[in-house]
């Protein structure tokens, strides 16, 4: 059911990794107003998203985080998509939040004055601590309490003429030089750039790299579930706020979330996703596993190399052809579905059989197998649509439903005076609409009823995922 708030303004920019403060020149912005109804038409939230589990992180192809699945789930409440960015240097956060790129800061973010100068804040989604991460002794599995608290640093008088690594725009940074200069503790701050998150200093701190960082107890409870050797007992500031935010002009946008996040109904639901991320370890440690975006060297899926390699074969880009295997089978050799189709592409027995695969071949075997399907259907649509892009577009489709029910879509589209040759707003108006006999029995259907609603959503949830893709793994050709 969709939850009707009158004029929001929506499209969300998911930041993360701790907060901003004076980043980018205010003199080269640009104006953005959104309306809600033009969010409800478009049914998109943009979200900018920092790669790290306590904001948004890919594993095995699946978004996951904290503030995401959070914001997924206001998003389900208001029937809406969300589109997520994964930005690379958090630097540049606020100045995509200024030239309209994403309008909606939504992730760890402190609540501070200066920042409310700049910004409107819901209410808090949590409230946490700055906390010194620190590494525990090689052999602290073996001490006592006693001995462990003995060889840590406990009082911030300790840090006297340490070398701290925080990042150089977070409120952590400010905090860290008010204590220093009060205290004339001659802590060396050494200055982070945005391109290295909270997540990677921490790593840096348990591998041997730096000795000390500073982040929040919740990012920091997170990552204590698989860097074990870290430590995060000293408190470093009194409890502060953490909240979403946006642009001044976004009022609407803030009273919704408000009350969304002060709906009674909706507590259970926040509390479940607090308890996933900040709780539980089983879901957590999936950030520093193998195919995980959080891993510097971290990969998409077990398969990445042979689908580069095939997709660059046939012009494609390869996040894409990752976004239909996930739609498909998550990358799952094993899945069957309920109809009967397996494997990496989902194919029924008889197409299997007919591009030489069958249940037990190897997982090479089937993506070839789907390149080579996908690699026909294109090159037979391009022969009708020159236009390469609409043509991959048709080319999915018929993936999903077949050639003949998308020729039925086609021949209503041109018969209603829309353009048979593009799909959004055109040809897949006419695929939703052939489950409605009003179309589906029309003289120019030739194959009759089709779950439109299943192919309408494919597509967008392929595309969609293909871009979450792009930004996650940016340093690649675009076809």
């Amino acid at each position: 059911m969709k939850l009707f708030i009158p004029f929001l303004t929506l499209s969300v920019l998911f930041f993360s990794c701790e907060q901003k403060n004076e980043i980018s020149e205010k003199d080269t912005t640009i104006k953005c107003e959104t309306s809600w109804e033009e969010i409800q038409e478009k049914e998109i939230l943009t979200v900018l998203a920092e790669n790290s589990p306590s904001s948004y992180f890919l594993y095995k192809g699946k978004n996951m985080g904290f503030e995401y699945e959070l914001l997924h789930e206001f998003a389900k409440d208001m029937d809406i998509r969300i589109n997520v960015k994964m930005m690379h240097d958090l630097d540049s956060m606020q100045n995509k939040l200024n030239n309209c790129e994403g309008d909606l800061i939504a992730c760890n973010l402190t609540i501070t004055p200066e920042r409310q100068e700049e910004y409107l804040f819901t209410t808090p989604i949590h409230t946490t601590q700055q906390v010194l991460i620190q590494r525990k002794p090689d052999n602290w599995r073996r001490m006592n309490k006693t001995q462990l608290n003995d060889s840590l640093v406990t009082d911030i008088e300790q840090l006297r003429n340490k070398r701290i690594f925080v990042w150089k725009n977070s409120t952590y940074y400010q905090n860290i030089k008010k204590i220093n200069n009060s205290l004339n503790l001659n802590i060396q701050i050494i200055p982070a750039d945005g391109d290295i998150s909270s997540e990677e200093l921490i790593r840096m701190v348990s591998e041997k790299k730096i000795d000390f960082t500073i982040t929040d107890a919740n990012v920091a409870k997170i990552n204590s579930n698989y860097f074990r050797n870290i430590n995060s007992s000293l408190n470093l500031s009194d409890e502060q706020q953490i909240a979403f935010a946006c642009r001044k002009s976004s009022k609407t946008l803030i009273d919704t979330l408000n009350y969304w996040l002060k709906n009674k109904s909706n507590r259970s639901t926040i509390g479940e996703v607090k308890r996933k991320y900040f709780d539980r370890k089983n879901l957590t440690n999936k950030a520093v596993q193998d195919y995980s975006s959080v891993l510097k060297e971290g990969q998409l899926s077990p398969y990445d190399d042979f689908i580069k390699a095939e997709s660059e074969k046939i012009g494609w880009d390869w996040r894409l052809i990752s976004s239909i295997v996930y739609q498909e089978s998550k990358f799952e050799t094993w899945k069957v579905s309920w109809c009967g189709a397996y494997g990496l592409f989902q194919f029924m027995p008889a197409t299997a059989k007919s591009y030489g695969i069958n249940r037990s071949s190897p997982a090479q075997s089937q993506l070839k197998a789907g390149f080579t399907k996908l690699n026909k259907n294109y090159k037979q649509w391009l022969k009708v649509i020159p236009d390469s892009t609409e043509a991959r577009y048709f080319t999915i489709a018929t993936f999903n439903a077949g050639r003949a029910h998308i020729d039925d879509a086609r021949r209503l589209a041109e018969k209603y005076e829309l353009n048979p040759d593009v799909w959004y707003d055109n040809v897949n108006v006419m695929v939703l609409n052939l489950s409605s006999p009003k179309y589906n029995r029309d003289k120019v259907v030739k194959y009759g009823y089709m779950r439109g609603a299943e192919t309408y959503e494919y597509i967008y949830e392929i595309m969609e995922r293909y871009e979450e893709y792009k930004h996650a793994f940016p340093d690649l050709i675009e076809h």
